[in-house]
């Protein structure tokens, strides 16, 4: 008897295995997709091995024999297997659901590799005749009729057994399609001049062979353009590069300046994009075509064929972590893919990441810093401003709200950085204290005034604005803090002259939002632009004479592991927006502990400085960077069991080797109507940790208390919240 080992999109951690018929064994092959019976349904596989050889001693019906083999060649080659394989086994994940991740939407629907393989049906005359005659007793199969009867479909987009039928029937028939004419790419365009300071930091990078390089560059250094001398030799030497962006909103300005060096040899890869737009852009990956990816952190799962650098730029972002699911690290997985292909690595950041300052002090990585911006640049002065004691409006301090008066007076831009979106992150009773809180988690809802609902930014539950207070009547329902909403209306009434605009994930979902709010700043017809986080990264705004921060104080004193990190990489990030152009910027950051020292020593030393401290910190409480952690987490919709199941869990964990610190309620412990806590996971080295989950995921798989919850191991966390 012969199986195949396949993975199946489910959350079970083990491979199933499926009868080969002796006459498909010699077409099987690893990274394969096929048609399979899973329970009641049918579903698509990919098969991991080549099919083996047992003696079924009998048990033959055991197996399930496999259906239709869907590729005539491997889907998936030795070197995008083989890393997903490891992704499986390094972050504890499902098979099925890694592989699952790396393919487009309609791959995984059964969609053909190449679209010139992929087959339309057409109605024939005797399909035309019989519309109306089969209604009666066929009526699915006469809907798909009149539906091919306006034009041509794929054969994918349409349901299988009646498309069967009707081919059987002669109703319709199968053609490959006609290859399309494309119009000629762009052209390239010629480089721009490099400082003495790019040439330098250019020549530090690798032309070729695995190695890691840490880009350490200020705000407007011009790392981007090192990216792309470098890409721009790759592609002429006819190989691929990835290039890796954190958010959605920085891909579009960065595909517009690649495509302005590289012409047509640049395409995105994002989840913003259509199904079919990912689709395509897989296929002129696989295709091997020569080429630039710049792409969020899905782009790290394309199947290229001569890679030749990756490029990750603000590689601090934890944007780059999925946070859910299948927990993985894109910048690192883009490491080890660099790896398999021997080609070098660039991390560019202004505000590296502990991990990545640790392993160049180490000398696993090198550094190559760029500390002059590329532009001749006035810079920007950074002052603190003492909220104690101010009366403050719309969040601003009188002094805040000086400097932006007397900023935008003088005909420059201003950049309000505020880290929470909707009007208020709370509506209380003024006379009672009631306070408006989430059903289904630990959390107040947040007040979108514009909407007129309040909304739990945690679960998405949302409820109409009480007009008056629900536990003693009262009408005197107030506001209590700040968000990008509350901070926008105070603007008009301080600012009534000027053109503000917001910049947060409410305002931005319309299709395009973005790109037309960058316009409409880069020409100076917003004076003063509003946002949250998405406004940190990577923009350049030549305008901005002036950025405020209205508070980093939540940061300072935050349980996550990595808030102060956090905190200073976006100081320092939101403060390069300022001072790009021609005239001097100013940066105000209000806070009402200015004398906190982690936050002094960021003002008075640096980034540099800092994260420098702050790694001897962690290193003397034996945490990461210096240690490896991973998180055991699990939820469920019982308040104990999942405490109860991560007590069965420590002690196989223990007994395997690893520290289990807990189990301990997760910050917020009970979030869209499930109870959350967390196992703390050490040992003393990577290898070790990596030994004791491996050996310890099986059992706890197994244990009966793993059916009541739903569990996950989170290797490297980007929080601990």
């Amino acid at each position: 008897m012969w199986l195949i080992a396949t993975a199946v999109k489910c959350p079970l951690r083990r491979r199933f295995d499926y009868q080969v018929p002796e006459a498909l064994v010699a077409t099987l092959s690893p990274g394969m997709r096929i048609r399979v019976p899973f329970g009641r349904r049918e579903t698509i596989a990919v098969t991991l091995d080549a099919p083996r050889r047992v003696d079924d001693g009998g048990t033959a019906r055991a197996y399930r024999p496999l259906g239709e083999v869907l590729d005539d060649a491997p889907l998936l080659d030795t070197e995008l297997l083989a890393s997903l394989k490891w992704a499986a086994d390094y972050y504890h994940h499902p098979i099925g659901e890694v592989v699952a991740a790396a393919l487009p939407t309609a791959l995984r629907q059964g969609e053909a590799r190449n679209a010139a393989e992929q087959p339309w049906l057409h109605i024939t005359a005797a399909g035309r005749a019989v519309i109306d005659t089969i209604a009666r007793r066929a009526p699915a199969q006469a809907r798909l009729l009149a539906r091919l009867a306006e034009g041509a479909m794929p054969r994918s987009e349409a349901p299988r057994e009646q498309a069967k039928a009707l081919l059987e029937r002669g109703y319709c028939e199968q053609a490959l399609p006609a290859p399309l004419a494309t119009p000629p790419p762009p052209e390239p365009g010629a480089p721009v001049a490099l400082t003495a300071e790019q040439t330098a930091a250019l020549a530090g990078l690798p032309w070729a062979g695995f190695g890691v390089t840490v880009l350490q560059g200020v705000t407007g250094s011009g790392k981007t353009e090192l990216y792309l001398r470098r890409i721009a030799d790759d592609i002429a030497a006819g190989g691929q590069a990835l290039l890796l962006v954190p958010e959605i909103g920085l891909t579009p300005q960065l595909l517009e300046r690649a495509r302005e060096r590289l012409g047509g040899a640049v395409i995105g890869y994002h989840s913003a994009m259509t199904d079919s737009a990912r689709l395509d852009a897989w296929r002129r990956v696989d295709a091997g075509e020569p080429l630039l990816v710049v792409g969020t952190r899905s782009a790290v799962w394309l199947p290229f064929r001569r890679l030749m650098r990756v490029c990750v730029d603000e590689e601090h972002d934890v944007s780059f972590k999925q946070q859910d699911g299948f927990r993985y690290s894109a910048r690192d997985v883009a490491v080890v893919r660099a790896r398999a292909f021997d080609a070098p690595v660039v991390l560019g950041s202004a505000t590296p990441s502990l991990e990545s300052l640790h392993n160049a002090s180490t000398g696993r990585y090198q550094l190559v810093r760029l500390d002059v911006r590329a532009r001749e640049a006035p810079g920007a002065r950074l002052h603190v401003v003492d909220a104690r004691g101010q009366r403050l409006r719309g969040g601003l301090t009188p002094d805040l709200s000086r400097a932006l008066q007397r900023h935008v007076a003088d005909g420059g831009q201003a950049l309000l950085f505020v880290n929470r979106r909707g009007y208020a992150p709370a509506l209380l009773c003024h006379d009672c204290g009631w306070g408006a809180s989430c059903r289904a988690c630990d959390a107040r809802m947040t007040w979108h005034k514009r909407r007129g609902r309040l909304l739990c930014h945690h679960c998405g539950a949302q409820q109409a604005v009480p007009e008056s207070c629900p536990a003693c009547g009262s009408a005197t329902l107030r506001a209590a803090g700040h968000g990008t909403e509350r901070v926008e209306e105070h603007l008009r009434t301080l600012l009534p002259e000027a053109r503000i605009a917001r910049a947060d994930s409410d305002a931005m979902q319309r299709a395009g939002a973005w790109d037309t709010l960058r316009d409409e700043v880069l020409s100076g017809a917003v004076q003063v632009l509003v946002g949250t986080q998405m406004l940190a990264k990577g923009h350049d705004f030549p305008g901005i004479t002036l950025v405020g921060i209205v508070s980093v104080d939540q940061a300072l004193f935050s349980a996550d592991l990595r808030a102060t990190e956090r905190m200073a990489q976006l100081v320092t990030q939101v403060a390069g927006r300022a001072g790009r152009g021609a005239r001097a910027g100013e940066v105000l950051l209000q806070t009402h502990v200015p004398d906190h020292p982690l936050l002094r020593e960021l003002l008075d030393d640096g980034y540099e400085a800092f994260a420098a401290s702050l790694r001897a910190e962690r290193a003397a409480a034996a945490l990461p960077p210096a240690r490896p952690l991973a998180l055991l987490r699990a939820e469920s919709a019982a308040e104990r069991a999942a405490d109860a199941f991560l007590e069965a869990a420590a002690g196989v964990l223990r007994a395997r080797g690893a520290e289990a610190l807990g189990p301990v309620p997760a910050p917020m412990m009970r979030r869209a109507g499930r109870y959350r806590a967390q196992l703390w996971l050490q040992a003393d080295s990577r290898a070790a940790l990596q030994q004791a989950l491996a050996q310890a995921c099986v059992e706890i798989e197994a244990l009966p208390a793993a059916r009541r919850v739903r569990w996950g191991v989170d290797v490297d966390p980007a929080d601990t919240l």
